[in-house]
Formats: C-alpha cells, sequence, structure tokens
C-alpha cells in the first residue's frame, strides 16, 4: 500500500525470459572474445603480403567496434520492465482534484504537414475523456500560415458537435477522419449506431471538404476572413520567416458560453505563431515548445502537459488518465517528471518495408531503459510535470499531493490575454534568460527532445515508459526510402552531437544518473560513428575476394566456430526478439537491410555533418518529413516496393555498394565452378558467403537499377555512376 494506505496507481513487473537472454548475452560475449584472441594470434606477419596486412587491421579494428556496440546496447536488455497502471482507482481517489492538462500540438508546413492532417490530431486531443474545464490545447504553428489558423477554427466549431458524440458512445479513436475510415457503416455495427453517426460524418466531410479546397486555393477568400478577426493579423505578416506574434483564444474555456450542442463546457484552444524575424535564430520545434510553455502558463497554466507531433494523433481517449496514474501515485509519484509513450503508426505496411517501425527499441531497449533509470524523452507523446520543464531540481520538498481544486478564474478577458501573450512569445522575450539553457527545452541540437530529457534526468526526477494495450499515439512514417534516410540523418546526427558535447551521458550524467542509464543511451548516441566499421565490412572483404586475399579462417579449422557462432546466435536472437513483438519474419528481413542502408548513408552523413559542424564549416539545419505522398508513391508503399525515384547521394552510395558485391560474389561463384579442385577457394569461404548475403539484401536495389521501368525506379544517372565506380574499384581490386 501507498503512504496514506491506498493501493498504488500504478505496478511494476519484471519482463520474462531474461534468464535465457543473460545465457545467449554470455555465450555470444565468450564467443567474441574467441574471435579477438583468432584476430590477434593469426596477424599477418611483417613480411607477409602488406594488403592482407592492413585488410586485416582493418578488419579486426571493425570487429573491435561491433563488439563493444554490441556490449553496451546489452545494458538496455538486462532487466526489462513492464508498468501497468489502476485507473479506476484513480478516479475513485482524485476524480474532483485532477490537475490541469495543457496539451500542445506542433505543426511547421502546411504543404508537407497538411492542415485537415493537423486539426484530426487537435480533435483528437480534445476529446479525451477528462474534464473538459481542466483541459485546454494549443497549436503552435511555426509556418505562420493563415490556412492552418482557417483549419483550426473550423474545427473548434466542428468540436461543438463532435465531442458530445465522442462522450455519449465512447467511441476509439477519437480522430475523425481515423474514426470514419475504420468504422463501417451503422447498419453493419453491432449494435448499430443511431442517427447521429449519418450527420456527424456529413458535417466532417463539408468541413474536410471546405478545408482541402481553400488548402488546394493557397489563400482565404474574402469571406471567410470576414469570420474571424483573427484573419487581420495576417495582415501585418511580410512572410513566413518575418512576421509578429498571433495568439488567438478560438475557445475560451473560462467563458459560460464556450459549450457543445449539449450545453457541456468546451476545452480550451489556442492559436499560437510565435514571432519570427530573419536576424533571429528561432530553433526550430525547441523554441516552439518554450513559446508555448510560457504562453500556456498564461492562460491555463496546466500542471500537467502533454506534447503531441501533428501528424501523431490520440488513439486512446484514456491516455491522460494512464499518465496521472504515475503522477499522482502517492508512493512514487513525486519522483516523476515526465512519462513517454511508444510513437507507434497507422500507415505501416504488413513487413515495415524500410523498418521504420523500430519494433525491438520500443518493446525492450525502452523498457530496459525504464529499469535503468527512466526512458530518454523522444519529442511526442509525452506527458511532463510543468516545473521539470521549467528547469526545477528534484528534491524532498517536490514530494507534495495534487489536492488542490483547478483554478480557472483568471480576471483579464481572452482579448488582453492574446495581447499580453504576444510578448511571451516574441524574438526578444528570451534573451538574457535561461531559456534554452536550463529552462524549457535546450537549444543547440538536432534532437532536442533526448538532451531536455537527459538533463532532467540529471537534475534528480525519474521517468516512466508506459506501454498501454491500447496504443496511445498513432502517426504516420515516411513511405519513401530517401525520406527515411534523411530522418535518420538527423536523428543520428543529433545523437552524435550530444555525445560528442559536454552532454555525453558519461560527462553530463556522471553522478547524477545510474551508470547502467548512462550506457543504455549510448548504442543511439553512436549510431553515427558505426557508419566506419559497417562500411569496411561491406567493401573490403569483397574486394580482397577479388585478389584472393583470405580474412577468415579456412572452412575446415575449428576457428569458424566462434565466427559462426556469434552471427549465428545473434541473429537467432534477433529474430526471435522480432517475432515475440509481433513481427513477421520479412519484416525482420526488411528491418537488417534499413540497418545496413542506414550505416552506409544515414549515419555516414550524419558523422561528416557533425564533425564540420564541430570545426565550423557548417551550421545547424532541421528538416521536416513530410507527411503526404502521391497516388503512385502511396501504391507502390502499399505493394511493399522500394521507393527511389529521385537521384541522391546517398542512392549513389546505396547503389554503388550493391554494384561492388555482385561483380565479387559473380567472380567468386566463377571461380569456385571453374576451380572445384582449388582448396586456397576455402579459406575464402566465409568472405564468399558474406559477399552473398549481401547481394541477397540488395536484391530490391537491382530491381529498382535494371528491371522496374515505373517511376520509383532507380534514377539512370544513379546507375551510370554506380555501375562505373564499382567497375573501377574491382579493377583497382584486380590489378
Amino acid at each position: 500500500m501507498g503512504k496514506e494506505g491506498n493501493f498504488p496507481l500504478f505496478e511494476t513487473k519484471v519482463a520474462k525470459g531474461r534468464n535465457l537472454f543473460r545465457c545467449y548475452a554470455a555465450s555470444v560475449f565468450v564467443g567474441i572474445i574467441f574471435i579477438c584472441v583468432y584476430r590477434a594470434i593469426h596477424f599477418p606477419a611483417a613480411n607477409g603480403q602488406v594488403l592482407r596486412r592492413w585488410a586485416w587491421m582493418g578488419l579486426f579494428l571493425s570487429e573491435l567496434w561491433f563488439s563493444l556496440y554490441w556490449f553496451v546496447s546489452q545494458f538496455s536488455r538486462w532487466n526489462p520492465i513492464h508498468r501497468y497502471t489502476f485507473k479506476d482507482r484513480l478516479s475513485q481517489r482524485y476524480e474532483k482534484v485532477l490537475p490541469g492538462v495543457d496539451a500542445f500540438v506542433c505543426t511547421a508546413d502546411p504543404t508537407i504537414e497538411p492542415p485537415i492532417m493537423v486539426i484530426n490530431t487537435v480533435l483528437s486531443v480534445m476529446a479525451y475523456n477528462y474534464p473538459s474545464h481542466k483541459l485546454s490545447v494549443y497549436l503552435s504553428d511555426d509556418g505562420g500560415s493563415d490556412l492552418t489558423f482557417y483549419a483550426l477554427l473550423e474545427a473548434s466549431r466542428f468540436s461543438e458537435l463532435w465531442l458530445p458524440f465522442c462522450r455519449e458512445f465512447k467511441i476509439e479513436p477519437r480522430s475523425p477522419a481515423a474514426y470514419f475510415s475504420s468504422t463501417p457503416q451503422p447498419n453493419d455495427c453491432n449494435p448499430p449506431m443511431p442517427p447521429d453517426w449519418f450527420s456527424v460524418k456529413k458535417a466532417y466531410e463539408d468541413m474536410e471538404n471546405r478545408i482541402e479546397t481553400t488548402t488546394r486555393l493557397g489563400r482565404i477568400s474574402e469571406e471567410i476572413r470576414k469570420e474571424h478577426k483573427g484573419f487581420l493579423e495576417w495582415e501585418y505578416a511580410a512572410t513566413r520567416q518575418n512576421h509578429p506574434s498571433i495568439v488567438e483564444i478560438l475557445i475560451d474555456g473560462r467563458d459560460g458560453k464556450a459549450v457543445d450542442v449539449e450545453g457541456q463546457p468546451l476545452p480550451t484552444l489556442v492559436y499560437l505563431a510565435r514571432e519570427k524575424r530573419p536576424q533571429y535564430h528561432h530553433n526550430f520545434k525547441a523554441g516552439a515548445m518554450n513559446s508555448l510553455i510560457r504562453v500556456s502558463s498564461k492562460i491555463s497554466n496546466g500542471s500537467i502537459i502533454l506534447n503531441v507531433d501533428c501528424d501523431m494523433y490520440s488513439n486512446n481517449s484514456e491516455i491522460v488518465r494512464d499518465a496521472l496514474c504515475f503522477f499522482m501515485d502517492e508512493e512514487k509519484g513525486h519522483e516523476i517528471a515526465y512519462v513517454q509513450f511508444p510513437q507507434n503508426y497507422n500507415n505501416l505496411t504488413r513487413n515495415d518495408l524500410y523498418g521504420t517501425n523500430m519494433r525491438v527499441i520500443k518493446t525492450v531497449e525502452f523498457p530496459g531503459m525504464d529499469a535503468c533509470g527512466g526512458p530518454c524523452y523522444v519529442g511526442s507523446g509525452c506527458f511532463h510535470r510543468r516545473e521539470t520543464l521549467c528547469g526545477m531540481k528534484y528534491s524532498k520538498e517536490c514530494e507534495r499531493g495534487w489536492k488542490r481544486e483547478y483554478d480557472r478564474e483568471n480576471r483579464e478577458s481572452a482579448s488582453v490575454l492574446e495581447e499580453s501573450c504576444k510578448v511571451l512569445a516574441s524574438c526578444t522575450y528570451e534573451e538574457n534568460t535561461q531559456w534554452g539553457k536550463e529552462m524549457g527545452l535546450k537549444y543547440g541540437c538536432a534532437v532536442e527532445d533526448i538532451i531536455t530529457g537527459l538533463s532532467i534526468q540529471c537534475r534528480g526526477w525519474k521517468s516512466i515508459y508506459c506501454r498501454p494495450e491500447r496504443n496511445g499515439f498513432l502517426g504516420v512514417v515516411p513511405t519513401t526510402l530517401l525520406q527515411s534516410l534523411v530522418q535518420h540523418k538527423r536523428w543520428s546526427e543529433g545523437h552524435f552531437q550530444i555525445f560528442l558535447s559536454r552532454h555525453c551521458p558519461f560527462v553530463y550524467g556522471h553522478k547524477k544518473i545510474p551508470l547502467n542509464l548512462q550506457f543504455s543511451y549510448s548504442p543511439y548516441s553512436l549510431w553515427a560513428s558505426t557508419c566506419l566499421a559497417t562500411l569496411y565490412y561491406v567493401t573490403v572483404p569483397p574486394l580482397c575476394l577479388l585478389g584472393r586475399v583470405s580474412l577468415f579462417p579456412e572452412i575446415s579449422s575449428l576457428w569458424i566456430l566462434p565466427f559462426a557462432y556469434v552471427v549465428v546466435a545473434k541473429y537467432s536472437y534477433s529474430l526471435g526478439e522480432f517475432l515475440c513483438s509481433d513481427g513477421t519474419i520479412q519484416g525482420w528481413w526488411n528491418e537488417q537491410r534499413a540497418w545496413v542502408y542506414r550505416r552506409t548513408t544515414s549515419y555516414l552523413f550524419a558523422f561528416l555533418d557533425t564533425i564540420l559542424k564541430l570545426l565550423g564549416f557548417v551550421e545547424l539545419s532541421f528538416v521536416i518529413t513530410a507527411k503526404v505522398s502521391d497516388e503512385d508513391v502511396s501504391r507502390r508503399y502499399e505493394q511493399e516496393v522500394m521507393e527511389f525515384g529521385s537521384p541522391s547521394p546517398m542512392f549513389t552510395i546505396l547503389a554503388t555498394l550493391a554494384m561492388l558485391n555482385l561483380l565479387c560474389f559473380v567472380w567468386s561463384v566463377q571461380r569456385v565452378v571453374v576451380d572445384v579442385q582449388d582448396r586456397a577457394l576455402e579459406s575464402l569461404a566465409l568472405q564468399i558467403i558474406l559477399c552473398g548475403v549481401l547481394v541477397l539484401i540488395n536484391l530490391p536495389l537491382y530491381q529498382g537499377l535494371f528491371f522496374r521501368k515505373d517511376k520509383g525506379a532507380m534514377p539512370t544517372s544513379v546507375t551510370y555512376k554506380s555501375v562505373t565506380l564499382a567497375l573501377l574499384a574491382c579493377a583497382i581490386a584486380l590489378y
């Protein structure tokens, strides 16, 4: 029981099957030791082949790096835990004193983040099963678009119909687009839905049509502009990157007239476009979040802050109560800074073509981080204690209850609040302050969420990872290979920047967070640096085949056993983990391909860009991943056909490596067929197998290079470059 004699609001259970994992990890570790011993005692003599000696040394260093990376990745897998909440207990004890919740939705570009998608996310959050007078929703529009404002205005009107519909019939999900696309017609339902279903759906379709028509036109008509005073703000907005602060309270929760069609109060709804000026750095999403923190503190000041990306709609109307079970637990709630929910997706193909779901990370590694002290903050689907985002350090004094009525009484009118909040969202407000340093989200990093979560943990707070039975949030993943690679380039670059900065977990977190949590951050921090070892492994052994330079033990030697065991054990266990995480065998194979592609392109460019930034040659940038694609691309994605389409340096690297391995493999197989009695080929067997596996991984690339004729095929220019570079490399290796 808790301190007050009550049962806890959540429980923690240790994951099953850990003994099997520990046996596997110990055996692989022993295998790695034997591989290192083999490399050391069979190091080529100084008077031998110079090429073999250097190739051997490079391979040994690559294997040492892979071994180190594997070792640090085991810390987050050693003892995963799972959390379970008791929402009924929360309601029984705290229903009348639930804290205020401010939900932040962030968007940045109406072109690649369509307004209709944005407002579906907003509506899904507004419709939470939570007291409306204690819920406020803020939309940060970093694109400063009147199209997005118009869509939010339409959503504010539709909410009067949508919220009571959700409340009465307890529907899930509460994103109108997701609900109507996944729910059959009422006549097919059991039990049947009332006639309201048709009227609500028609109202949504009419709103959707108006928004999409206006978005296609790219401007707001004069007739629409007369509907709300907020459109006057755009008369002073020069461009997207040059405009004053815009704050509009579309629904004022304090106003007794702000009710739905059943007379129930509506949540507060606020539009914010912070000030942008060319001479001021706007600090991307971190800057937007910090403006939201300040503006919301003036309007509603909810004790709990939820932030979601505009493409990540809420799929579970009870998720806010799940989060509060942790914050309001009498025994441990006062220690918790944030509760992170996993990011799941509604547009994944059956076999996750680009491996974007990161299944095992969500089901194994994050629960493992939770056991080590808390998961990292991943930027969306996270509930925060407001004080922790404002820089508060944990102390025993933080052990306070939530038993206070939520005070929404603010004497200032909505118009006065709007004007006063504009100052809080201005470019100059943060000058000579701790915002972006010790307060709010931190600046200067492409993954502001990770570094912010780490700094919160280093101030003594703990975090929680929760995976409820029904997914809390659903978003969209990239539908092209290039989008996926660019997204990973940004993530890995940000993680590597942190690792090389004073915020490195081993430096910044020294004596502040547990050592195993410091190690748990490491696999992500070292993503970028794995590019060098991976590139070496996929190029040098195949090229050495051409010169018949052996880099592995003979097939008849006992030394082949540790190599075989480590490879078979690692990938068999990986497959088992993936299948236990509701994946498929083909999905696992797709993910292995995705990791090879990321390590040889995304992580390579991330590594180089980070080094160049440290040397001062390039500046920090932020790339927004497109959330929509045309019909042809979508159709190929649904059919699980890999999308290339446009030329890119990343594709040139992938195609060159694929051609290099194909040429080396064909040459090696030809030699085996021609000269079966050649015993020298025994020492090349593992290299031939490695080359063959890489050829299998690259089958979609070969199809895109030579066999496909659709618009998603590899561009001809990339094909010519890759073939030329691969032939040149093979010619150098042969002669």
